[in-house]
């Protein structure tokens, strides 16, 4: 009695991987063909507007171009796959238009770069500056293109330097993001038993003051320029440690001594991407302004009611001194709303009519919220390998 051949399933597995493969490597071949034609095209529209003073970055078309894809897509590629991908995409776009100087308070390996790669790409001229001011500088003056700054966290509040700072500069706000942060603690070796001073920016420090004293009680607390600036400055100390991001350890060779410190997991920093010239038209969502009050009863109320009279919300309002002037202040609000559109032009002189001095910063889209704070070098568990 004969008996049939047992087939080998791992000869049949290898068979279909590599079928498979040839496929991939197909698909590889025209995906790089068809993303040549889309740079082709982008250096088309860059000769177009060479002797335009245009802004490169259009943050109304980037996010429609992300949410139509988002709607069409229909996996198996997870929709955050998808656009990560397309921001690496527009970021090339954008570099092949017109090289981009893009700013951030440095150095390099603060929250403020990682939010800035994050949401405008790696193919972006980062460039760090040593303060919040020479950002803005850098941007009025035109230096930059784009200024990447922090504006509000949402355990410590408004970083009250970034409003300071619109009423020096002339500049606009293009967009704005939300980004998750989280901290660890970084040192050059050693246990967290062994750490005499921590280092880090005043608003890590406030956001992980409860770890601190609960695992080091003993230790000196000493405010940095910024994170990215503690790191560094404990490279060259012994037991020193610092707070800041996870990914600076690797950036420095650092030890992670421990991992996600801050005092409430669910911590968000709001940026705000600036820029010399408004935002280009588009689906604006929102709207910052300055604005100051005649001293006089009921002159905030006045505004208020005339917001409300419109069924805009308000989003943000937030008084800060008046430099220059004693006890006067200046108010930054957000609106939920494009008070350039015309339904609101007369809202808007409304509203000029009852203020002493009012300014519009920009009207920009909503924006996404951003996970900066994970670890690309670790596993699933939050461990290097």
């Amino acid at each position: 009695m004969s008996t049939l051949p047992q087939r080998d399933p791992t000869q049949e597995n290898k068979k279909q991987l590599s079928k498979i493969r040839e496929d991939i490597d197909a698909t590889d071949q025209k995906l790089l063909a068809l993303l040549n034609r889309r740079a082709g095209l982008s250096l088309e529209v860059g000769r177009l507007k060479q002797n335009q003073q245009d802004m490169v970055f259009k943050p109304f078309r980037e996010k429609e171009v992300l949410a139509r894809l988002a709607e069409a897509n229909q996996g198996p590629l997870p929709e955050d796959h998808l656009r990560n991908i397309y921001r690496e995409i527009l970021s090339s776009s954008r570099r092949l238009q017109r090289p981009q100087t893009i700013v951030y308070l440095g150095p390099e390996g603060t929250f403020s770069h990682f939010a800035g790669l994050e949401y405008l790409g790696q193919s972006g001229n980062f460039q760090p500056k040593n303060s919040l001011h020479e950002v803005f500088a850098a941007v009025a003056s035109q230096e930059a293109e784009l200024g990447v700054i922090p504006l509000e966290n949402s355990l410590q509040g408004t970083v009250g330097q970034s409003l300071d700072l619109f009423l020096q500069f002339e500049v606009h706000v293009q967009a704005e993001i939300y980004c998750k942060i989280s901290h660890a603690l970084l040192a050059v070796n050693g246990q967290i038993a062994d750490i005499k001073r921590v280092y880090s920016h005043p608003q890590a420090l406030d956001q992980c003051s409860s770890w601190l004293r609960a695992n080091l009680p003993a230790a000196r607390v000493i405010p940095a320029e910024s994170t990215a600036a503690a790191a560094r400055r404990v490279l060259e100390e012994l037991n020193a440690a610092a707070i800041g991001h996870v990914r600076v350890a690797h950036m420095l060779g650092l030890t992670v001594l421990a991992r996600r410190i801050e005092d409430q997991p669910d911590n968000w920093t709001r940026f705000l991407i600036i820029g010399a010239q408004p935002a280009d038209a588009g689906n604006r969502d929102k709207t910052s302004m300055l604005l100051t009050l005649p001293d006089k009863p009921g002159a905030l109320a006045q505004v208020l009611n005339l917001l409300a009279r419109e069924g805009i919300n308000l989003k943000k309002l937030e008084s800060r001194p008046l430099r220059g002037e004693k006890w006067k202040y200046v108010f930054f609000v957000d609106l939920e709303c494009d008070v350039s559109r015309q339904e609101y032009q007369r809202v808007l002189t409304d509203l000029r009519n009852n203020c002493h001095t009012l300014r519009i910063l920009g009207s920009y889209p909503s924006g996404p919220y951003l996970d900066v704070s994970r670890d690309p070098f670790a596993d699933g568990d939050g461990h290097r390998p």
